[in-house]
């Protein structure tokens, strides 16, 4: 059913935990290279220099590599979720963020489930795991607060 509506018969496949789980793992290591890339120079900076302007330098680039890599991150989730409903490990594993009533996701939504990261993130995305363990359509809060839902693609 791509980008159809569900009806009162059909029911959403929601059963994705595992799928999701492991899509978050591919998204962050992505993530992870990106931001490395750029905090490498500040890295590099602290290792070659002796001295405080060295220290004072990489400080400067490790916070500004810091903040390009929240933004991208941030851009990443809600720019790919927003325009086509998945990330690149959603993609890998065959599921996508719908609305609840199975219609394609927007931009509002996107950001939404992005900015409740924060608080589903806390411990590893344990809260995240958790909330969706025990709701009934197998939604973290940025899902609840977006109103949407995770299917198999």
């Amino acid at each position: 059913m791509v980008g159809g509506t569900y009806g009162a018969s059909v029911a959403p496949d929601t059963q994705v935990i595992g799928r999701r789980v492991l899509a978050t793992i591919i998204d962050l290591v992505l993530l992870g290279i990106v931001g490395g890339l750029f905090t490498a120079p500040g890295a590099l900076i602290d290792g070659l220099g002796d001295g405080r302007a060295s220290e004072a330098v990489s400080g400067v680039l490790f916070s500004f590599g810091g903040l390009a890599a929240l933004l991208v991150t941030f851009a990443y989730f809600a720019i790919m979720e927003g325009r086509f409903g998945q990330t690149l490990g959603k993609m890998a594993l065959g599921i996508k963020v719908v609305r609840e009533d199975g219609g394609t996701i927007g931009t509002r939504e996107a950001v939404l489930r992005t900015l409740m990261r924060i608080v589903d993130g806390i411990g590893s995305y344990l809260v995240a795991l958790v909330v969706a363990l025990v709701s009934g359509e197998n939604q973290r809060l940025g899902d609840m607060v977006a109103k949407t839902l995770v299917v198999r693609a």
